[in-house]
């Protein structure tokens, strides 16, 4: 099964590495401010979501190229995100614990996807193991996020805003990985 770092012996099969270091740090910046918000009302927080879930579908199809195996669940997963991203768009008036449900479950699925590729690819990536942490962080925050009854506008931002800087340090450590990768010297042939 070819994983994110199948190194085929020319530089240009890995993409740019440049991009997942600027999306990293996207949205690094994107959950530092978050979690520097004080939320005022349900508007903010539901053009918040919107933004962010739309920002993540995205940037799953735009670095959809980059990788050989699992495209399809990234395709799966980058438009369920702009879907969900358009329908906070247009009902930014959610109730607090119906937002608060939805990123319980987008960060557990997010933080399941993270293990299986941490997994997956733990032969190919150095850094194997701070993904398989990252991922296994965004499900438990996610279970809490979802069995949590008593939900409020705080909680989600920090819910946002945690999961945006999981995704951030998961794109910088793939950025840096693919850039090593270039640097690593051929692999010796019998």
């Amino acid at each position: 099964m070819a994983t994110a770092v199948d190194i085929k012996g020319e530089d240009q099969s890995l993409g740019p590495w440049w991009l997942f270091l600027v999306t990293g740090i996207s949205w690094t910046i994107i959950a530092f401010v978050l979690l520097a918000l004080k939320p005022g009302s349900a508007v903010l927080i539901g053009y918040l979501v919107s933004i962010v879930l739309i920002f993540a579908g995205i940037n799953e199809l735009v670095t959809l190229g980059y990788f050989e195996g699992w495209k399809w669940l990234r395709i799966t997963f980058g438009v369920l995100c702009i879907i969900a991203g358009v329908m906070a768009l247009l009902s930014p008036f959610q109730t607090f614990g119906m937002l608060a449900l939805f990123i319980g479950w987008y960060l557990l699925f997010k933080g399941l996807f993270s293990v299986i590729m941490s997994i997956a690819m733990h032969r190919e990536v150095r850094l194997w193991g701070l993904l398989l942490a990252a991922g296994i962080l965004e499900m438990i925050i996610g279970v809490w996020a979802i069995g949590y009854p008593g939900r409020s506008s705080w909680l989600l931002i920090i819910w946002i805003g945690i999961g945006a800087l999981f995704r951030g340090i998961t794109e910088i450590v793939t950025a840096f990985t693919i850039h090593g990768h270039r640097h690593d010297p051929p692999y010796a042939t019998a």
